[in-house]
């Protein structure tokens, strides 16, 4: 269950919830055992330069090598930044959670 946060200037034009489901498909693409990326996106009125950081957390998994990264960010990167039509400072970063980390579902009866 990947995790994916935006956080960006709010004079920045952008449609949050098509790149959160771009970004989930572009992970889908590269490891279809990934699950849903769960994605969040923060615009902030409050910026000193105009800029968006990307933030992505994802297990750490056998196949999830230097190779896997490369190219799971290179993609990420341009879909992104196609989607952004102003000119920003950009960030993005990939971490790996480690074995103590829970990911599951939380189902209430009814």
């Amino acid at each position: 269950m990947p995790h994916a946060e935006l956080k960006y200037s709010d004079s920045l034009t952008l449609d949050a919830p098509a790149v959160l489901a771009e970004i989930e498909h572009i992970i889908l693409q590269h490891d279809a055992g990934s699950g849903e990326c769960k994605g969040r996106a923060y615009p902030c009125a409050q910026t000193h330069h105009t800029h968006l950081l990307l933030s992505l957390t994802m297990l750490e998994k056998p196949h999830r090598d230097d190779a896997f990264t490369r190219a799971l960010m290179a993609d990420i990167e341009a879909a992104v930044k196609a989607r952004i039509h102003t000119s920003c400072f950009f960030s993005f970063g990939l971490d790996y959670s480690r074995g103590a980390y829970i990911t599951n579902t939380h189902q209430v009866p009814g």
